[in-house]
């Protein structure tokens, strides 16, 4: 098996768990405050990453620590958006709107002089339709939650293409493990300067921050940083995809969460649009590989 093939199937197996991950976030914000469980869900998943890779750890540089603080502090604004965001949104509706990643990792890639395919931009008119219907109100207002999720797929974004160009240059596993740890740190400093921090005192609240630690963290970020070595971080981007599907998947298997009609057409625009931005009809239709080209690969 070849390796892109075999960093595609890990990505695929990540973007499951973080489909899970909405919902994970709403069931432990019933008894944590937002930095409070990111710093619980990263720190726990830096101490377990940690652990496996203890002898690891032994090789660490001081340009590791450097990148991974500067992800570090890039990731938390990721969940620190989101986890707020999903206060006021739906698990499902978030998801659609974090995809929004997909449209925005090649329109910023813009900024490091590789000008994405005419497609991306047509896709991009249709994410903007679809997240109206997705998210305005009758007053033409879009909620504060749903804001909150649009900016996380900006930070988001910009993690994927930060991530695709520092991984090859220092030890990945490394770099996952200590971007977690940094993540956890502006967690926990933040909770202890607003809010009242605390241990989950519920089983609810504590299966919510396991699952996010060891599963969408710990696992997922770490198997996240090592893949993208292997493949493109707009091809990343396109298996990120299926991540609202799943989170769409789980809320409704799980707590039975369903969209409006309007709701489902808008989700169903920006599904759409992250498919025309990544893949090549032309080619695909011709039996060729889809693959990007190389004025979209910003490594």
């Amino acid at each position: 098996m070849k390796p892109q093939v075999k960093a595609d199937l890990a990505m695929l197996l990540v973007t499951l768990f973080w489909g899970s991950s909405y919902l994970f976030m709403q069931m432990g914000l019933t008894d944590l405050q937002t930095f409070n469980l990111i710093g619980l869900r990263f720190g726990i998943a830096f101490v377990i990453a940690a652990l496996f890779f203890h002898k690891r750890l032994l090789k660490t540089t001081r340009k590791t620590i450097f990148h991974a603080f500067i992800m570090g502090a890039i990731l938390f604004g990721v969940f620190a958006t989101v986890t707020e965001g999903v206060k006021t949104t739906t698990a499902s509706q978030a998801g659609f709107l974090v995809s929004l990643t997909v449209i925005l990792v090649p329109l910023l890639s813009i900024l490091l002089k590789n000008r994405p395919e005419t497609r991306v931009f047509f896709g991009a008119g249709i994410a903007l339709i679809g997240i109206g219907l997705l998210t305005l109100t009758k007053e033409l207002h879009i909620t504060q939650g749903d804001a909150l999720c649009m900016a996380t797929a900006v930070f988001y974004a910009t993690h994927i293409i930060l991530t695709g160009r520092l991984a090859p240059q220092t030890d990945a596993i490394l770099l996952g493990i200590y971007q977690l740890g940094f993540a956890g740190l502006f967690g926990f400093l933040l909770s202890y300067l607003v809010e009242s921090p605390k241990l989950p005192s519920t089983p609810k609240a504590w299966l919510a921050v396991l699952a996010l630690s060891i599963l969408c963290s710990a696992i997922g970020f770490v198997v996240q940083t090592v893949a993208q070595k292997y493949t493109s971080p707009t091809h990343t981007g396109l298996i990120f995809s299926l991540e609202p599907v799943f989170a769409a998947l789980f809320a409704f298997l799980i707590s039975g969460e369903t969209l409006t009609v309007r709701g489902y057409i808008g989700a169903a625009l920006v599904l759409i649009s992250v498919l025309i931005a990544e893949i090549d009809l032309k080619r695909w239709l011709t039996g060729k590989r889809s693959t990007l080209s190389k004025q979209d690969l910003p490594l």
